[in-house]
């Protein structure tokens, strides 16, 4: 990617005065995220050479991005809905109007929360090596309404003791508890956490974010229904401002949308027979579960991200939960903000171990659960992709989305090698 200019991330809360969008200093691009109050409503590009933009240009930009979330909350049963409204949506003069059914959206969420307020939470922050992004992310949390009953910060096999240092400093004015788990392994350090746990809900964040402060009370109403066992959240991007965040944000977002999204039996069985998509759930950065559940299905397989972060042990244990009867929801409203690798370098070895972690994974569900649908995507649908991939590299060049496509292949091979070593 030749000339890249950062971006820019720019909140724009639609209950408040649409702003206009003069040329930004350094040919910078603009990342728009359009919200509604605390209810983020989706995102649009916008690149340097399409400012200045008016106010009202804006708001005919915001009307585009957001319909589709408005209509899914319109389609919610305990709104009063007014079907000429929704008919017309397009058709509205002033987003005010479209968004204001929001309002008694957010109202009946607020009542139907005193109805999980009494379920307590427990965050746990797997770390290695990162006390300086430790720290924003423990900052963050002190700003949590409700605050979660207890912080476990699992420090997995460190080379020194900033993590415990960073801990120690705000441990007199947070219920913080640092533990040293030795063994690597993302699994073995999420294992960890839990049996320190006491809460009755498990939520589960990573190092490298910045939380939302309705986060915690957004993980609790997301469990209403009895049958849900597991709940992830938004993951915005916390910057975009070099190449690598932009690639990796572009097409390997852990963001999964800005509507709610319900993934059950009917979900996995339509799915089953070609490798059901348990990574369209969410991310490891922002995932929750109710503790019983880990009674019934077991704890994260250890065999899984071993020595280095990736995203497979938090897709098996969604594939499990799905597998046994239960029900994962998706709640886009529960938030984190993500700060990806900064160069490519990390970012071509982070696709190597998501690829390796994506790929063993697929072995341990078929071990599991004998569900074949996990080798046809292993051994059919993945090389199928990335025979076209490389096809369309040759003609396009090996840039963008291109970058990370042979770390990614590596990661492949390299997946299936794992799991049978490690078998």
């Amino acid at each position: 990617m030749n000339n890249f200019y950062p971006w820019e991330i720019l909140n724009i809360d639609l209950q408040q005065d649409i702003p206009s969008l003069p040329k930004t200093q350094a040919n910078k691009n603009l990342y728009l995220i359009f919200w509604w109050g605390n209810t983020p409503l989706g995102h649009q590009e916008i690149s340097a050479q399409q400012l200045p933009i008016s106010a009202e240009e804006v708001i005919k930009i915001a009307l585009i991005t957001i319909t589709p979330t408005i209509t899914a909350y319109l389609s919610d049963k305990s709104i009063s809905l007014n079907n000429s409204l929704l008919k017309n949506l397009s058709d509205l003069e002033t987003i005010q109007s479209i968004c204001q059914p929001l309002t008694q959206f957010q109202n009946n969420y607020q009542k139907n929360y005193e109805n999980t307020a009494f379920l307590s939470v427990s965050v746990v922050i797997c770390t290695r090596d990162r006390s300086k992004q430790l720290a924003q992310c423990l900052d963050s949390l002190q700003n949590l309404s409700p605050p979660p009953q207890e912080i476990i910060v699992v420090d997995n096999a460190p080379k020194d003791n900033l993590t415990q240092q960073v801990v120690e400093q705000i441990s007199n004015v947070s219920n913080i508890k640092y533990i040293l788990e030795p063994r690597p392994g993302l699994d073995i350090a999420r294992n960890t956490g839990l049996l320190n746990c006491t809460g009755d809900i498990i939520a589960y964040t990573d190092d490298d974010v910045m939380i939302h402060p309705h986060w915690i009370r957004q993980l609790q109403h997301s469990f209403t229904n009895p049958t849900t066992m597991a709940v992830t959240g938004l993951v915005l991007a916390g910057e975009i401002a070099t190449e690598s965040q932009y690639i990796f944000e572009k097409f390997s977002s852990f963001n999964r949308g800005y509507q709610p999204i319900l993934f059950d039996s009917e979900y996995f069985k339509k799915h089953q027979k070609w490798g059901v998509p348990v990574w369209h759930i969410g991310a490891g950065a922002n995932m929750a579960f109710r503790r019983n559940i880990f009674e019934l299905v077991g704890n994260f397989d250890e065999r899984l991200d071993v020595g280095a972060a990736g995203c497979s042990g938090d897709s098996e244990m969604w594939y499990r939960i799905l597998a046994e009867g239960y029900d994962c929801r998706y709640e886009p409203t529960a938030i984190v903000y993500h700060f990806h690798r900064r160069d490519l370098s990390k970012l071509n070895q982070q696709m190597f171990y998501y690829m390796r972690g994506h790929v063993a994974a697929l072995m341990v569900q078929f071990e599991k659960y004998k569900h074949y649908g996990n080798l046809r995507r292993l051994f059919l649908n993945l090389p199928k992709y990335y025979s076209s991939l490389i096809f369309e590299g040759l003609l396009k060049g090996y840039k963008n989305r291109y970058i990370t496509l042979f770390p990614e292949i590596f990661g492949y091979l390299s997946g299936i090698k794992f799991y049978l070593t490690g078998r």
